[in-house]
């Protein structure tokens, strides 16, 4: 390969796509495999809609294939795969037509009709939309569909290879599982000619040169005898990843870490195939605010729509990249200093050295060409707090303390500012002003706010932030607090209805001097701040 300086670069960079990346240098020795590219895949259940864990997968599987890609300039691949011929195991909550689905339990997902109405299938339904959810955050990917794979003979040889071993599954398989269990598993599910079931029942018999298997009709007690080939049969999910990773020829695979033993049996299975499992790691799952891990089922998580209500898209795919093998909260909390970050991560990037640039996270959110950043320098929080304090009820409030702060900013040329004044109006609405607190002041900050009253008061129009901030300080150096941190939760929960805040010489240039004076009096006369 020909020298790159950014090449030479990334291989010593330290985030983690590139670890990760690193992982397909070496299982190649940097030379392309025989099918022409690095297949990377992200796998998707589709029972359901897509979530914020799909989002979160196919985000940092595509962060370490733009990694691997700096690094080798390899041609790679995105696989998005949905394991839509798996049986309907219970009717969602959250779907029309109930009753139409209980009618269609244990058949594949692709052959149970579509509540909605839209699709041929229940199956096809929620795989359009997962392609229009990934098409929406503008991922490159390859749709690819179980169904497709085992009716085209695409799965045909490696379902051999699977009978031609099966006694070896089995033995890898039957230890993991419990005693009722082990009597009857097999890797192969029949799909029920007559009712069209994917059946778990025994196989009591299996010609590896036909290519079949043999087993009793639990209804009717007929011995059938079907082909493990051309959508006849399905696999048990452990042995089907496996099967899969061999059929396709999976390099890399991420998962979560609830699923460790399953990644490392179907690593074992591989093997037994004569393939190599793929790289990946295990991530760490959401909690969420209690600190529970998030379920599907129990609906305890944020979803997508929820994060995108109050922040950019790329706020989302940062607290993916952030620490992936550390248990995080996944919870509502957690969106303002997100977006605050991103927008630091943004500003930094077109002064760092090119080394920083790969350690940074616009750098793989952006796939290394991320956007200009705002130049108003205007927080998240900041949006947040002016929201808070003069109680916006839409844009055009918060606006209009912006537009006097940096007169060359507008909607139309600052359009990510925009955005950041839409979130925040609904974060406050949603949920800052009905958590809203104000206390009145004790008789040392009541002082002291008179104090800043009127150092405020002589401060020139266009005063600095960072000046402002200054004088802040030494006001409350002035007044008995034990630390300056009393001095500015007292800021916080007089003024602002709320334990903390931003920076409040920041705060005061953005809100105004005037309207910071008109506030501090409010306070002082014990008038209501939430009016």
């Amino acid at each position: 390969m020909p020298a790159d300086p950014l090449r030479t670069l990334a291989e010593n960079a330290r985030a983690w796509p590139f670890e990760e990346a690193r992982k397909l240098v070496e299982r190649y020795q940097g030379k392309t495999p025989g099918k022409g590219y690095v297949l990377l895949e992200t796998g998707y259940g589709p029972s359901g809609l897509p979530h914020i864990g799909t989002f979160g997968e196919v985000a940092r599987t595509t962060m370490v294939r733009r990694a691997f890609e700096t690094l080798t300039g390899m041609p790679t691949k995105l696989i998005a795969f949905s394991d839509d011929m798996d049986g309907l195991r219970k009717v969602p909550d959250n779907v029309p037509n109930q009753e139409l689905l209980a009618q269609h339990l244990g058949r594949p997902l692709t052959r149970v009709p579509d509540p909605f109405g839209t699709h041929e299938s229940f199956g096809q339904h929620n795989n359009a939309r997962l392609r229009g959810f990934l098409d929406n955050f503008g991922f490159e990917y390859e749709f690819m569909s179980a169904t497709d794979c085992y009716t085209s003979g695409r799965f045909d040889a490696a379902l051999r290879q699977v009978l031609r071993h099966y006694d070896a599954v089995i033995d890898v398989v039957l230890p993991t599982l419990g005693p009722e269990r082990r009597a009857t598993y097999s890797p192969f599910l029949p799909v029920c000619p007559r009712t069209g079931v994917v059946l778990q029942v025994p196989i009591v018999d299996r010609d590896v040169e036909a290519g079949t298997v043999s087993y009793d009709d639990p209804e009717t007690g007929e011995r059938m005898t079907v082909a493990v080939t051309g959508g006849a049969c399905k696999l048990q999910w452990k042995c089907d990843w496996a099967m899969r990773w061999y059929a396709l020829g999976i390099d890399y695979e991420m998962a979560g870490k609830d699923l460790i033993d399953s990644v490392k049996l179907s690593s074992r299975i591989v093997k037994i195939f004569g393939g190599t499992p793929p790289e990946g790691f295990s991530y760490e799952l959401f909690l969420d605010a209690g600190g529970q891990k998030i379920s599907k089922s129990k609906g305890n998580g944020l979803s997508v729509e929820e994060w995108l209500t109050y922040g950019p898209p790329d706020s989302l795919a940062l607290y993916m990249f952030q620490q992936p093998r550390r248990a995080k909260r996944l919870y509502f909390d957690v969106i303002p200093k997100t977006v605050d970050d991103y927008l630091s991560f943004l500003a930094k990037f077109p002064d760092e050295d090119v080394d920083k640039r790969l350690e940074n996270p616009v750098w793989h959110i952006h796939r290394g060409q991320p956007p200009a950043p705002e130049t108003s320098g205007l927080s998240f929080s900041l949006l947040l707090n002016l929201a808070s304090v003069c109680h916006a009820e839409d844009k055009d409030v918060v606006w209009g303390y912006v537009a006097r702060y940096a007169p060359a900013a507008s909607p139309e040329a600052n359009p990510l500012l925009d955005q950041l004044v839409g979130y925040a109006v609904r974060y406050y609405q949603d949920f800052v002003r009905p958590a809203k607190t104000y206390r009145a002041p004790s008789d040392t900050e009541r002082a002291a706010l008179e104090d800043l009253k009127g150092v405020l008061a002589g401060l020139a129009a266009g005063t600095s932030a960072e000046d402002i901030q200054t004088e802040v300080y030494e006001v409350g150096k002035r007044h008995a607090f034990e630390t300056l941190r009393d001095w500015f939760k007292a800021l916080y929960e007089v003024l602002l209805g709320q334990s903390q805040g931003p920076r409040f010489g920041s705060f005061v240039a953005l809100y105004g001097l005037r309207e910071s004076i008109a506030l501090i009096d409010k306070a002082l006369r014990g008038e209501d701040m939430a009016a």
